[in-house]
């Protein structure tokens, strides 16, 4: 379900982010797993009652998937086929992509691979080669991958290629 915050919240949650949660800092770098997102943090996944869009968009790494927004899509290696290992404090910091419907494909991604599972709670969400698919909470723009070769959560997170697997530096 989507929220809405009044705006002196979300300026309040802008300003908390943008004080070094995350960034390394004093104390050195923090780990990803270390970044909570609010608990009023509403991720870039779209309503479950939508029908998601996959896309390519350009990065540092090239052409990588998106999701809405342009936002960068990620997949986690500790995922086995068609299974999301990543809820809780995981899924505050990787937002799963979800959809409503069978997500449909931008130019340039193969229909063919796109899908979705679904998780605990009864949420469906957008897999692609089998890959479930994921936002990464520090980016915040169409373009940014820092969430592309970081250790969180117990194993690897990489922005994914048309391909379907990890893009490559």
């Amino acid at each position: 379900m989507k929220k809405t915050l009044p705006i002196g919240v979300l300026a309040l949650g802008l300003l908390a982010a943008g004080c070094g949660a995350g960034e390394a800092g004093a104390t050195g770098p923090v780990a990803a797993d270390q970044v909570k997102a609010s608990p009023t943090h509403v991720g870039p996944s779209v309503s479950p009652t939508t029908r998601s869009r996959v896309g390519l968009g350009e990065t540092r790494l090239g052409k990588v998937l998106t999701g809405a927004g342009g936002r960068t899509l990620y997949l986690f290696e500790k995922d086995r086929k068609d299974r999301s290992r990543c809820y809780d404090d995981c899924a505050g910091v990787w937002p799963p992509y979800l959809t409503g419907d069978r997500p449909r494909a931008g130019n340039g991604v193969r229909a063919s691979l796109l899908g979705t599972v679904r998780r605990t709670g009864g949420t469906r969400q957008v897999t692609y080669g089998g890959h479930p698919l994921y936002y990464y909470v520090k980016d915040h723009r169409p373009g940014d991958v820092t969430g592309h070769d970081v250790e969180s959560f117990g194993d690897e997170w990489y922005a994914v290629g048309a391909n379907g697997r990890k893009a490559e530096d």
